[in-house]
């Protein structure tokens, strides 16, 4: 069997770019949790928990048919936080959260280091990143919070 030069290019090419896809996002979550102190693997946690680690995730928060607000990117950074960003100069619009994968992850790194510094270093204020502060939604904190223990021990090799 013959393989073409063509094809063992092209071949490389597409390892390359992926290996190179592989490594930007490392550095990524490496760059936003050494920025904000807050574990590089617990990022990655949250994407995959928030966006299955889509860049160009989009979710919807519904009440039954009405849409409350939406979420952007790997982070699902909420559009509530877009008026904020602007002022602070760190976007212009929403599609930025889609289209900067690394932006976005240092924007949900930023949100979850101004939470731990509200309300302490704890599996509920974690959760709070998902369910907010409102008091009854303690459970709601508990089970997403869960959900990112789990996938984080995955994460390092260990089991839930």
């Amino acid at each position: 069997m013959r393989f073409s030069f063509q094809l063992v290019l092209l071949s490389l090419t597409v390892a390359g770019a992926m290996l190179a896809s592989v490594s930007a996002e490392a550095f990524c979550f490496n760059e936003a949790g050494a920025r904000y102190r807050v574990d590089p693997l617990l990022l990655r946690a949250i994407a995959r928990v928030e966006s299955s680690m889509n860049p160009g995730a989009i979710g919807k928060n519904m009440d039954g048919k009405k849409l409350l607000s939406r979420d952007f990117g790997l982070m699902q950074i909420n559009e509530r936080q877009i008026p904020q960003l602007r002022a602070m100069g760190v976007l212009k619009n929403e599609q930025e959260l889609l289209d900067n994968p690394c932006l976005n992850v240092q924007i949900g790194a930023w949100i979850l280091a101004k939470h731990l510094q509200q309300c302490g270093v704890n599996w509920e204020c974690l959760g709070s990143y998902n369910a907010g502060f409102a008091k009854n939604n303690s459970p709601r904190r508990m089970i997403y919070a869960r959900k990112i223990y789990a996938t984080y021990m995955a994460s390092r090799g260990g089991g839930s």
